[in-house]
Formats: C-alpha cells, structure tokens, sequence
C-alpha cells in the first residue's frame, strides 16, 4: 500500500512551475496555432466571409481542392532507423539558385483583400526564411514594392497571357528590370473557373456593400478599418475594376493562349522560365523537348477546372518521363510539412504553398505568415528526421507509398 504524507509548500512549489502570461493578443492567437489548420480556424473567425471564401474556396463542387488534399493524406512513409539525424539539412537547389527550404511561396491574387499588408507580408517573410517569393500577375503590390520588401532575397513573378499582350510584355520586361529571377508562365487559365462560392457572396473588387456584407463586417472591425485606412488596391494587370473574380478574369485572360506566346515570352525575359499549370505526362514531355527550365504541376489549387488530375499522383510518372531534362514543381493540396516531404521523396524539386500562407497572412499579417512557415519548418524537420533523412537530397522514392483510393475503371 502506498504510504500517503502532506506535501511541504516547497515540494509544492517544486512541482509547478507558472507560464509567464503573454498580453499580446497577436502573439497569444498565433503561438496557440500548431498547425496550419488551426491558422486557417482563426483566418476564418478574423477575416470577412467573402474575402475568405475567396482564399479558402475552389472551383464548382471543390472536388479537385478536396483530391488533392487526400492525396497527401493517402501517404505511408517507410523509416530507416538506427540513423543519427541530430542535424538535417534542409535547403535545396531550384532554378538556378538555393532555398532554405524545400518550399517556397506560390502566386496569389488579389492578396491584400485578404490582409492589408498583403504581397509585402509575404514577401519579406519569405525573405527572412530564405526561400522564393512568387508575385502574381494579379497580386496587389507592384513588382518594385515587392523588391523592396525583399531586396535580397529570390523574387520569382507568375504570368499570365493577357488579351492585350503589351501588358504582359511590360510585366515580363520589369521583373527582369527589377531582378526577379524565374517567370511562371501560367497556362491553366484561358478562361475563369466557376467559383461558386465569390457567386453567392457577391464577393467583386472592389467589395461592395450589401446587408450581408455589413452584418458579417460587424464583428470583424478590425478588416475593414485596415481596408479603408490604407492605400488603395491597385492592380498592376488590370485596366479597371468592378465586377467579379470571374469576370475580371474572363474580361482580361485570352483563350487563343499558344506556344507561340510562350516563345516570345522566351525571348524577353532573361531568368529561368518555368510553365505553370501542367496537368499531364505528355505536355511535360512536350515542353520539356521545347527546352523549359522547369514545370511546376499545379491544377491551380483547384480553382479551375473541376475534376482536374491531382499533381502529387502525376508527380511519379512525369519524373520519370521528363526529370532528366527539366526541374519539376509541385503544387495544390499541401498543408503540412509532411506533404512537402513526400513531394519531394517523389522526385519534386521543389513545393509551393498558396492557401497555406494565405492562412497565416489573414490570422495576423506578417506575423501568420511567419507563423506559417516556422510550423511547416518545423514539421519538415521532425519528419525528415523520423524518416532517417539526413539532407533534402536523401529523400527518395522508397521512403514514401501513394496509396490507391482513386483507381481507374478499365473500359
């Protein structure tokens, strides 16, 4: 029988140790976030119905975002033990220069709706982790704005094909001017998907006003004080505004989109080009022999077309077929580090992550987006080290199985 005593205060004392309280409110919300799913709870709870369905949503029934996501989940990894991994080296090489980390920032649009402090947020974040900023034709922030927020760090531009093309020739010939060293040549967008969700909140740009929009604006000040009281949206691409995502996109995107696009893009930009948006093994074979740099698989986070080819299952073959020749990039889907480890196993060179950022920006600004990458930092590291990786450069295919939930009917 256990012999019971009272305990003297200092062996009480002894056992409690008091957390110093944190009165920021910022600090306090973000350290409670461990992952980015909990980041994305409180986007939701801080940010605006229509802007954040805009980030959250997808196109039509949102089947391709759901795919994606249970790709990543639908992993095994298989460890290798007995293997000091006290340090692990997680920076990689990709389009001719290094990262930290073996992901990076993907293009977004429209980001400063989502948080005042938008591109530059990311921006100077990814600088201080060492790893690429991508501005997006349609971001809010000028190229020159997001140089200097990331003087010397990678800055990468994503590009799409406008109907009037001078516009995207002056985009393309002030990246380079502004030293931005790869292009995304976006090819996945000829015309808007249906996003159903920016439809029924009346979500434009600029947000209009309506009944809906100021009962839900009630309990988020904090949003619209930061909208109204700094700079006006501007949008580098677009001529004017007013209307919807969609139709800004249908009214500025052209479907006669072509190779022949892409050759004179090749002839002005100077850096690393890079087509985004590849959703086959033939078309990256295709681009391949045209001589790219580089693919980054991508069904635009699901925002285009519905019941698109998820990237992390093409990811296998198109290594296969076309790694020897050109760098391969994955995105869509990833929310933890975990995917990016396995990405990356599988033969990717590199990741991206889009709402994954977005996340952190709208639950604290730069702050979240630091947040962000530190938790998904954090979850590559434990996971390479759990795997028995002791360098990006180690991972490969044998430390990971695709697990088969969507197998083909044979006619």
């Amino acid at each position: 029988m256990v012999k019971r005593q009272f305990p003297r205060p200092s062996e009480i004392l002894e056992l409690m140790h008091f957390k110093k309280p944190e009165f920021n409110a910022k600090r306090r919300r973000l350290a409670s976030a461990l992952t980015i799913h909990d980041l994305r709870d409180i986007a939701k709870r801080r940010t605006p119905k229509a802007a954040f369905d805009y980030t959250d949503g997808a196109a039509e029934g949102e089947i391709s975002l759901a795919r994606a996501r249970q790709a990543f989940e639908d992993v095994e990894f298989h460890p290798s033990v007995l293997r000091d991994v006290s340090q692990v080296d997680m920076s990689c090489t990709i389009f001719g220069g290094p990262s930290a980390l073996p992901f990076g920032i993907a293009p977004t649009g429209f980001t400063r709706l989502m948080h005042t402090e938008g591109e530059m947020a990311g921006a100077s974040a990814a600088g201080a982790a060492g790893i690429p900023f991508t501005l997006s034709t349609l971001g809010t922030t000028s190229i020159e704005a997001v140089k200097e927020a990331n003087p010397a760090g990678r800055n990468w531009f994503q590009l799409y094909v406008m109907r009037d093309r001078e516009i995207s020739y002056e985009l393309t010939r002030r990246a380079a001017a502004a030293g931005f060293d790869t292009l995304f040549f976006t090819v996945d967008t000829p015309v808007a998907g249906a996003r159903l969700r920016d439809k029924r909140n009346g979500f434009s740009i600029p947000p209009q006003l309506s009944l809906g929009t100021i009962a839900n604006a009630i309990p988020r000040p904090w949003w619209w004080w930061d909208f109204l009281t700094t700079p006006k949206l501007e949008f580098a691409s677009l001529k004017s505004t007013g209307g919807t995502v969609g139709e800004l996109l249908d009214a500025a995107m052209d479907p006669t989109i072509s190779f022949a696009d892409l050759d004179i893009i090749r002839v002005i930009w100077p850096g690393q080009l890079v087509v985004k948006g590849v959703q086959s093994v033939a078309d990256a074979e295709a681009l391949a022999a045209a001589g790219i740099d580089g693919i980054v698989l991508s069904n635009h986070g699901g925002r285009q077309l519905d019941r698109a080819p998820i990237p992390f299952h093409l990811l296998p073959a198109v290594v296969k077929a076309v790694g020897n020749d050109i760098e391969v990039t994955v995105d869509t889907g990833i929310m933890n580090g975990a995917d990016v480890v396995a990405a990356i196993a599988l033969g990717a060179g590199f990741t991206l992550i889009g709402r994954a950022y977005l996340y952190g920006l709208m639950a604290g600004g730069r702050a979240g987006v630091d947040r962000a990458i530190e938790i998904l930092t954090g979850e590559v590291e434990r996971t390479m080290k759990l795997l028995g990786a002791h360098s990006v450069a180690e991972l490969e295919p044998g430390h990971v199985t695709q697990l088969a939930r969507l197998v083909p009917r044979r006619p």
